[in-house]
């Protein structure tokens, strides 16, 4: 049999970079809400010493948000909105019809799962939809609260409560002094990244990004690579279902000023400041090992060590693979330079 081969063009990863104060303040919210990892953001300490100035009203909403992890429903709106200010986000999320709204902050499963969660999104009104559809979430770690959470609350209830969020924590962390400078950072990053090599994306994710390795996906056609303040040091990695989103760390060099130590400098000293950790660094270095064994060896409880070693892992000291720790070499290495090069700078 002969057989005639004509050729399509390839279709491949269209990768975008894509800042704006929408994205910036959703991460705020975010990073804020996340309890278990809040102690190892950079802005942490800033949120505390402003935090008395925070409105009643946003303390509550907060506190909701927290309880019911729909900041995970604000990244996925501005991803579909595409937003470039808060009164445009706003303006656009309340002319949303409750079942386009739905379909958007759903979150993604599978595919074997779409047609589900298109249903669901159709059938907002029927609680046991939601029932259903959380109950293929109920192994991750909050998805399936979230989802759950749409059948606690009503569709107006939750658009008042992000709408309300929104502005008031916009007009919150505009009064930081470095809330223009992060913009401006922000802007020039996305000026910086308009010209991509789509020949390489994974090769391109990889070095503006700063280190997120992207296996591809099925249904994925687009990435969306967000620059943020907010959510440092940390990559942030979600999807819809056509889309990858990785928010990645502001290169620090574009927010410090002449003889600022680098948050990454500051941050490291903490995480070594401490006799556990430091222990705990010196027994991850003779080789991986899995947090059963560290509890074991140190006799010391599953939950305060997660606690210790996620803030090596934010300083990047040690890395994590299946609930198997290991050092990261190259950063220790690198670390006490970059405190010479710092205090070299001072100096000269």
């Amino acid at each position: 049999m002969k057989q005639i081969y004509s050729p399509l063009p390839q279709e491949s990863l269209s990768i975008s970079v894509e800042a704006s104060p929408v994205w910036e303040i959703a991460l705020g919210i975010a990073a804020f809400t996340h309890s278990k990892l809040r102690h190892t953001f950079e802005q942490e300490e800033n949120w505390l010493q402003h935090q008395s100035s925070m409105p009643s009203a946003l303390v509550s909403n907060l506190k909701e948000i927290e309880d019911s992890n729909l900041w995970y429903a604000l990244l996925m709106l501005q991803n579909k909105l595409c937003s470039s200010n808060v009164q445009d986000f706003l303006n656009l999320l309340n002319e949303l019809e409750p079942e386009s709204f739905y379909e958007t902050v759903l979150p993604y499963k599978d595919r074997t799962y779409e047609a589900i969660r298109k249903n669901t999104a159709m059938n907002y009104m029927n609680g046991e939809s939601f029932f259903q559809y959380a109950s293929y979430f109920k192994d991750h770690e909050y998805l399936n609260d979230y989802v759950l959470s749409f059948r606690q609350k009503e569709y107006k209830d939750i658009i008042g409560l992000l709408t309300e969020t929104i502005l008031l924590w916009s007009q919150w962390i505009s009064e930081n002094k470095d809330w223009a400078k992060w913009l401006q950072a922000l802007s020039f990053e996305n000026k910086k990244n308009s010209l991509i090599d789509n020949s390489r994306p994974l090769e391109e994710i990889e070095r503006i990004t700063g280190g997120a390795k992207y296996l591809p996906e099925p249904s994925v056609w687009q990435v969306k690579l967000v620059p943020h303040v907010s959510y440092r040091p940390w990559i942030l990695e979600l999807r819809s279902p056509d889309t990858k989103l990785f928010f990645y760390p502001l290169n620090e060099d574009a927010l410090l000023e002449p003889g600022v130590p680098p948050q990454e400098l500051v941050q490291g000293h903490k995480s070594l400041g401490d006799e556990l950790r430091l222990k705990l660094l010196f027994q991850v270095t003779k080789g991986p090992i899995s947090l059963q064994d560290l509890s074991i060896h140190f006799n010391v409880s599953k939950t305060t060590l997660h606690h210790q070693l996620s803030l090596l892992k934010a300083a990047k000291f040690i890395k994590v693979d299946k609930g198997i720790y290991s050092a990261n070499a190259l950063k220790i290495q690198s670390f006490s330079k970059l405190l010479n090069q710092y205090l070299g700078e001072i100096y000269e």
